[in-house]
């Protein structure tokens, strides 16, 4: 099974508090990352304020730009990979642009970069970007997926869709890995399929074994169904994670956090399937001692999972998240090795 670490790219306000991390504290995690053992580090991308997180901060949080600060770290790191966890499509309308960028990443970092991509958490960021725009971002999504393989695949490209449009675009040079890993975001049936059509990986967000499990046997169904090999894709589900000497100190820190907060936020979107449910946060999710996180992780790995993706650690300080980074590397990951 492979870790990897979340990275506070856009973050502040949402599950940490404003400010959070410089850009040298960013690189810092990523080198610390890398120094642990770490498969990767991944992370994510939002463009404007959330309404909710400028009610409660009256300083703007800073959302750094994801594919430039990977860029960064490629540069500053030589072996850890670097991923999008999840780039959102819907809010870059270039797709021969992000195209661009994205080959152009894969080159310079040496094949380290995982693509990961989905809709978006919060629709407002959407509107705020595309005011009046009608769109599925679900639709928006699929199509860019289809047209980024074939301007990474093909020596000219042409594409004639409901959201993207190019046509006689030799885009070179093409990324290094081929196919470069796309990862598909996103907890519904809908993300299950386009990963198993289309990626090379899926990455759901705290979900429970069971349902992971359930969402598994679809994706593998699928796969097979289209003459993919569904060995071949990796299942990669993002969690929160909080490690303590004991489970009561682990539940404290978490409550007490602003990752608790984002989560709540998130009861009524992204996580409304798993709250209509009954689930609990800190059920769901990788918090307490050492051993009972190696007893869900032994849960999560039965019920399919092949990568602990973006993992996002609890912390209200970059001191507490390296800590925290620390300790699930030195008291979790040993019991998964080989």
């Amino acid at each position: 099974m492979r870790f990897s670490v979340g990275l506070p790219t856009c973050m502040e306000g949402m599950m940490y508090p404003v400010p959070f991390a410089s850009p040298e504290q960013i690189l810092e995690i990523a080198q610390y990352a890398e120094q642990l053992g770490y498969h990767s580090v991944w992370g994510n991308d939002h463009m404007t304020t959330q309404k909710y997180v400028r009610q409660e901060f009256s300083t703007p949080p800073n959302f750094w730009e994801i594919l430039i600060t990977l860029a960064s770290i490629a540069a500053h790191t030589k072996t850890i990979r670097v991923g999008t966890g999840v780039l959102v499509p819907a809010m870059r309308r270039d797709i021969v642009v992000m195209g661009k960028q994205v080959a152009t990443l894969d080159q310079f970092s040496n094949g380290r970069l995982l693509l990961g991509m989905g809709v978006g958490a919060y629709r407002e960021e959407f509107e705020a970007l595309n005011p009046g725009m009608k769109a599925r971002r679900g639709d928006v999504l699929e199509e860019c997926v289809q047209a980024l393989q074939l301007l990474f695949s093909e020596r000219v490209a042409d594409w004639n869709g409901e959201y993207y449009r190019f046509e006689n675009v030799e885009m070179y040079p093409k990324p290094t890995q081929s196919p470069l890993p796309i990862y598909i975001g996103g907890n519904n049936e809908n993300a299950v399929r386009r990963a198993a059509l289309y990626g090379q990986g899926w990455m759901g967000a705290g979900l429970p074994p069971g349902q992971i499990h359930q969402m598994v046997l679809q994706l593998k169904t699928i796969a097979r169904n289209s003459g993919r090999d569904p060995a071949s894709i990796d299942i990669a589900p993002q969690f929160a994670a909080c490690i303590d000497d004991s489970y009561d100190l682990a539940i404290d820190r978490f409550r007490n956090s602003q990752m608790y907060k984002h989560l709540f936020s998130l009861r009524s979107s992204t996580l409304k399937d798993q709250v209509k449910a009954g689930a609990k946060f800190e059920d769901t999710h990788l918090i307490g001692d050492s051993q009972l996180i190696v007893e869900r992780v032994k849960m999560l790995r039965e019920a399919g999972v092949t990568h602990l993706c973006g993992i996002l650690f609890t912390a209200n300080s970059v001191g507490e998240y390296k800590d925290q980074m620390r300790r699930f590397a030195e008291n979790v990951v040993p019991h998964f090795e080989n």
